[in-house]
């Protein structure tokens, strides 16, 4: 039997959950990935990296990385002291180090030191999941992806498009609630907000421009003043 038609999303919720992405759109006109990278192969590296880790910390090491190491031949034959010693600063640098001699590899053996444009490609790459492969999708190649992260995950729930944990389930449920060519730019506006104003634990909630359409208004404070002093003016350090 052919598999079931997935029901199409709620009229109502498509419209609140465009308007909500305009405004965001709005609030943040200057959003877009937080990593600093010169092509694919750097945003690929510099997003495995950032694990466990912020950005900034990631921008700080990537010169010396890209100048000892500028592609995937020559990372995939680097020392492997040489390459703790320059992510040290990351933590969890060992794990790290294996992965990016293994990720390195994999392009070198499967893709001629290329990195691949397609997602089947990018997930079968070592330490890459969906969430990498449609960030390097995304901002490498202009590939529409939906980067389903941490404050991704978080806001689409708070802001009631959909109640799934599952980050595949979520990508797929939001996908469905825009127009493909929105999607890359749907993440940058969920992760600035995210990062922003929406916290995890204390969401500014008076400080929210899109808390009209929010139905969890209110878990963090709703005085604009106090809400204000949450608001962060950039990504983590």
């Amino acid at each position: 039997m052919p598999a079931p038609v997935p029901a199409a999303p709620d009229t109502s919720l498509v419209r609140r959950a465009r308007k909500v992405n305009r405004v965001l759109a709005e609030t943040y006109p200057d959003a877009t990935i937080e990593l600093d990278f010169d092509d694919p192969f750097q945003l690929l590296v510099v997003t495995v990296l950032s694990a466990q880790t912020t950005d900034r910390r990631v921008n700080a090491v990537r010169p010396v990385l890209f100048q000892a190491y500028p592609d995937a031949r020559a990372m995939a034959s680097a020392p492997r002291e040489d390459l703790e010693r320059i992510i040290g600063p990351l933590g969890f640098f060992r794990a790290k180090t294996e992965s990016l001699l293994k990720l390195s590899a994999a392009l070198v053996a499967d893709h001629n030191g290329e990195v691949p444009a397609r997602l089947d490609d990018l997930v079968k790459l070592p330490g890459v999941g969906r969430k990498t492969g449609n960030v390097v999708l995304g901002n490498g190649f202009g590939v529409p992806g939906i980067t389903v992260d941490t404050h991704f995950g978080r806001l689409v729930r708070r802001l009631g498009w959909t109640e799934e944990t599952d980050p595949v389930k979520a990508e797929h449920a939001i996908g469905a609630l825009f127009p493909k060519r929105d999607w890359t730019m749907l993440s940058h506006h969920l992760i600035w907000h995210g990062r922003r104003v929406c916290h995890a634990k204390k969401p500014a909630c008076g400080a929210c421009t899109v808390a009209r359409w929010c139905p969890s208004y209110g878990a963090g404070p709703t005085d604009p003043e106090e809400a204000a002093k949450l608001v962060k003016t950039q990504g983590p350090a």
